[in-house]
């Protein structure tokens, strides 16, 4: 018997093309088939692997992977990936059920490992009334709200995936744990995945309930108050109502605002320090200004979609940045502590709101620390000019969550705003000077502020404003851990992770952290 010829495996191609060649499947193939140097009839399958808009040099292409497929196969559907059943005492605690704790308990249920992961907030639904108690009527719930709850912050403030990380491995199990668990498939294209707001509070529900029904332990509206230790060692956590959980590993996990973990891990002996973080303000302009800046004439090409931005500039001795780019989003109210104001942004799925938004933030370090007159040896020095700020900003709108705003022309030229456009926060907005908020960080945003409009003309328009503050852009303290191990230095036994632990700056790296960190636990 013959044996049947070897199949010829797929080849892949990359493509710099217009956006209407994406929209036109035949075109599609046949730029596919002309850069392989293969005959079209062979090809069985054309499929999109990734694509990237390119908008520089005055021009707008979209580079593509493209993939050419010889064999008449359907591609196997996004699943979740079978868990063992887990059972007996957690040898695990996970601090936070943000992307850091919720993979992190993924990967060690891989792992055979059973883990309880205690959130001081609620779960997704619940959690939905108390944001819409603050936006509504601005009653704040300091254990649920923007930041704190299931998900974490990133839940209810977007959800991108972006992420440097060069590992492409890990990212695309993580991108792939999102599509089985409901994400779009689109995560697993575009080069900045996205999954929207309106779709991740169920995408993280679907995690935790499979998580559940494996064995996994998940403790909402239970708020850890200290390390349990014993001999120098972590063996637990003590509970706000009194309980203990024991466990032989505890991942701490919070999100960037979790001040009182931070406090309570350095107070059972880890080592904590001051890491460099920004503050600023979140600006607005119409959404249809970003598209023409950006695409010019195929401003509203439904390839392309809602345009985007990155800005980086060097002011006053000191880097600026745009932070988190909400196109055709929303400017949301992000405190956590009554007394503090403080935005945050995100978009839907669709990215069709009629603003788009940013965060536009300067560095903190220790020479911008020195100025508010805060010790920079201090670790929790960080976290108090952040409160220092916020308190600002929260006595210039006049309580009750409403931000403090200004024209950004008005900003430049050092004037109040006589009126306010419309903004997309669902609270009121105040007109007032931001200086007397950001106080020494207004001159350098400020001069940054010339540099952008000098390079994208109207970046300054009149109906632009900046809305105050935007404070929570990362952690300002830093869990320092063992390179090898990941345990904290000075505290064996407890595991720092995430983006509060000062490990992560978003969704997509939290969640690598949190695998990387469950790895080295079952290791041990």
């Amino acid at each position: 018997m013959l044996a049947s010829p070897m199949a010829k495996p797929p080849i892949r191609v990359d493509l710099a093309l217009h956006p209407d060649v994406l929209l036109d499947e035949r075109a599609l193939r046949a730029a596919a088939v002309k850069e392989a140097h293969v005959r079209d009839a062979d090809v069985r399958a054309v499929r999109v692997r990734r694509r990237a808009i390119d908008a520089r040099r005055g021009r707008v292409m979209v580079q593509t992977l493209v993939e050419l497929d010889f064999e008449a196969k359907d591609e196997a559907p996004v699943v979740p990936l079978d868990l063992p059943t887990l059972s007996g005492a957690p040898p695990v605690v996970v601090i936070g059920a943000g992307p850091a704790g919720l993979f992190c308990a993924w990967r060690l249920a891989q792992h055979g490992l059973r883990s309880v992961v205690v959130e001081r907030g609620k779960a997704v639904r619940p959690r939905r009334r108390d944001l819409a108690a603050l936006t509504q009527r601005g009653a704040l719930n300091p254990e649920s709200n923007y930041c704190f709850g299931e998900g974490g912050a990133g839940t209810f403030s977007d959800g991108k995936l972006y992420t440097r990380s060069s590992k492409r491995g890990d990212v695309e199990s993580v991108l792939r744990a999102f599509v089985a668990y409901g994400a779009s498939p689109d995560i697993l294209v575009d080069a900045r995945p996205h999954i929207g707001t309106n779709k991740l509070p169920g995408v993280v529900g679907a995690m935790r309930e499979h998580l559940e029904s494996a064995g996994v332990e998940v403790l909402f509206e239970s708020r850890v108050d200290a390390i349990a230790t014993a001999s120098g060692r972590t063996v637990g956590v003590l509970l706000a109502d009194g309980r203990t959980i024991e466990a032989r590993a505890v991942v701490a996990a919070p999100g960037h605002s979790a001040r009182d973990v931070q406090r309570f891990v350095a107070a059972a002996g880890a080592q904590v320090t001051f890491k460099p973080f920004a503050i600023g303000v979140r600006v607005e302009h119409p959404q249809s200004f970003v598209d023409r800046a950006q695409f010019g004439a195929l401003a509203g090409h439904p390839v392309l979609g809602a345009a985007s931005y990155r800005l980086v500039e060097r002011a006053c001795g000191t880097g600026i940045f745009s932070f988190c780019m909400c196109p055709g989003g929303f400017v949301a109210p992000a405190a956590t502590e009554p007394g503090g104001q403080v935005v945050n942004g995100w978009s839907p799925s669709k990215r069709n709101g009629r603003f788009a938004n940013s965060g536009f933030v300067t560095e903190i370090g220790p020479a911008q620390l020195a100025t508010f007159g805060f010790d920079p040896n201090d670790p929790f020095s960080g976290v108090e000019l952040q409160r220092r700020i916020e308190r600002r900003a929260y006595d210039a709108g006049g309580g009750d969550y409403v931000a403090p705003a200004q024209r950004i022309e008005d900003f430049l030229e050092k004037r109040a705003s006589s009126s306010l456009p419309e903004t997309s926060y669902p609270r009121p907005v105040a007109s007032a000077r931001l200086d007397d908020v950001l106080q020494a960080l207004a001159a350098p945003l400020r001069e940054a502020l010339r540099q952008v409009d000098r390079k994208m003309r109207g970046y300054a328009r009149g109906d632009a404003v900046a809305l105050g503050v935007e404070s929570r852009t990362s952690s300002p303290v830093r869990f320092e851990r063992d390179h090898g191990s990941l345990e904290a230095i000075g505290l064996p036994g407890l595991y720092p992770c995430g983006e509060g632990a000062g490990f992560a700056g978003g969704i997509m790296s939290a969640a690598l952290d949190g695998i990387r960190v469950a790895d080295a636990i079952a290791r041990r």
